[in-house]
């Protein structure tokens, strides 16, 4: 019977589907796990499934002990995740792809619904208790139809995303780093293009790509200028993907009309220039939150974890 160490809360079937097998050590905390506690707790442990909000690096790998063999993250981004160390070490790190598609899809295309039609706005005023009057003028938005959505990152999510906009009648162009399934194409009328183009056609701009090196601020202040002055930005990927301080300063001078947003630079923390604007949404990082999302996501990482501990190889391993 082997140790698996749970560093946050996650469902509970998958927690009984770990100790049907093994020996589980949950945090069951209402905050978020400390790091001296994470370190000691990892020592011993033959599995680790993690949360993004822990840091899955050489310090933690090192203080759990050679005998770890898998990391399973219960998420389809791994940027809090240092592969190479893992990787160096003989540690299988592994993820949740494709469970949490339509819940993120259906968040970005929210994000979008709702900065279009100032959703937002009109949902404050009304609890503001201000005085309102409907006018031919009052809260006016923009349409989807016959706009055009830039898709940066065109993988399952993007692709969902894109074929809920093409049932509100919108045109898709997108940004990726190969091309889609010809037929998946030639279904949504999606069209390859460099991101420079993509910024300068789209009137909606929706990020999808993972995180990295390579996307760290892919989105600042001469791509948001390259953007139509009527064109929203959302962000349903990671934070960091945009220069928040540059979206700011693009929403509050009339650079871009409008965005939407459910990851951040720091998270929990929010940019105050954001804060302090009407045109933005802000959401607390939703865009995996249903029962059915969470758990599919903490069971796929039980199997990756019980995979390997089995010697065998996980559903979804990332090296």
């Amino acid at each position: 019977m082997s140790r698996v160490v749970v560093t946050g809360r996650v469902p509970e079937a998958a927690i009984e589907k770990l100790r049907a097998e093994h020996e589980v050590d949950a945090w069951q905390g209402p905050e978020s796990i400390g790091r001296e506690e994470l370190l000691r707790r990892v020592a011993g442990a033959d599995a680790v499934v993690s949360l993004l909000t822990e840091r899955i690096d050489a310090e933690l790998l090192d203080a759990a002990g050679p005998q770890l063999k898998v990391v399973a993250n219960v998420a389809v981004g791994y940027d809090n995740i240092d592969v190479p160390a893992c990787t160096e070490r003989g540690i299988v790190a592994a993820n949740t792809p494709g469970v949490l598609t339509d819940a993120t899809a259906d968040i970005a295309f929210g994000l979008i619904l709702m900065a279009t039609r100032r959703l937002g706005e009109g949902e404050r005023l009304i609890r503001s208790g201000k005085a309102w009057k409907w006018g031919m003028f009052f809260l006016l938005g923009s349409s989807l139809q016959g706009k055009t959505l830039g898709v940066v990152g065109m993988g399952g999510i993007g692709q969902a995303t894109a074929h809920r906009a093409k049932a509100f009648g919108m045109e898709i162009v997108y940004q990726s780093r190969s091309e889609i399934d010809p037929g998946i194409a030639a279904e949504l009328g999606a069209r390859r293009v460099e991101l420079d183009e993509l910024l300068a056609v789209s009137d909606v701009v929706s990020l999808h790509c993972p995180y990295g090196p390579a996307t760290h601020h892919l989105i600042g202040a001469g791509q948001l200028a390259a953007m139509k002055s009527s064109a929203y930005l959302v962000n349903t990927a990671r934070g960091p993907i945009v220069d928040e301080g540059a979206l700011a300063s693009a929403l509050r001078e009339g650079q871009i009309v409008g965005a939407g947003l459910d990851v951040f630079e720091n998270e929990p923390s929010v940019h105050p220039g954001l804060l302090e604007l009407d045109n933005v949404v802000l959401v607390p990082h939703l865009g995996s939150a249903t029962v059915e999302t969470r758990t599919a996501m903490a069971m796929l990482a039980a199997d990756n974890a019980l995979a390997v501990l089995s010697g065998e190889r996980p559903p979804a391993p990332i090296n």
